[in-house]
């Protein structure tokens, strides 16, 4: 096992997540050129699954002693995958779309250390209330969820926009699920209580 344990992601949700199991680690950006790498013809799964593995093994060279953890998020609905909408009509446009109807949020996590690597994915099921064009301009304008897959942040006021969420671990809905990645850790060796 790699002491050094590096996130491969930008994201200050994963960071701030990561930060919540008390260990010391470090955040580089993925050296993954996103756009190339969903080039194909991939389930939403597989989609997060291989997103979160080219994260990790990305840094793989360049830290080859570190434990890296990778993660990818995306959102499963009427047979289209939606990522981070990057615009307010986008992000709207989104939310219209599922509006009074349920999609999957999908989030894969990749850990590599010392040439091995490990996949856990957590699917949550999104229940969404009707709502009107205006609610959700409202909504968007509060929020600003522009960098969130689905346009939605539950942590913030997002949590408003849903009937019911089901799901085994509610920070996987934040991009990172920590039961999985904790219980990943602990069997590497990591010290976690």
């Amino acid at each position: 096992m790699g002491n050094d344990l590096v996130l491969a992601s930008t994201s200050v949700y994963r960071r701030t997540l990561l930060a919540r199991l008390g260990l010391p680690f470090r955040c580089l950006a993925p050296r993954v050129d996103e756009e190339a790498a969903k080039a194909g013809d991939w389930e939403p799964q597989e989609l997060a699954e291989h997103l979160a593995l080219a994260k990790a093994r990305s840094l793989c060279e360049a830290e080859p002693n570190a434990t890296l953890i990778g993660s990818d998020q995306l959102v499963s609905f009427a047979g289209r995958i939606y990522g981070k909408p990057g615009t307010t009509e986008g992000a709207v446009e989104q939310l219209l779309a599922m509006a009074g109807k349920s999609h999957q949020l999908i989030t894969a996590l990749a850990v590599w250390t010392q040439g091995q690597t490990y996949v856990h994915t957590d699917i949550t099921t999104m229940h969404m209330r009707s709502l009107s064009r205006v609610e959700l301009e409202r909504y968007v304008a509060a929020d600003h969820p522009l960098d969130c897959a689905g346009s939605y942040k539950l942590e913030e006021r997002g949590i408003s926009l849903f009937d019911r969420v089901e799901t085994q671990d509610y920070t996987s809905i934040m991009g990172l699920p920590l039961i999985a990645l904790t219980s990943l850790l602990r069997t590497l060796g990591y010290p976690i209580p």
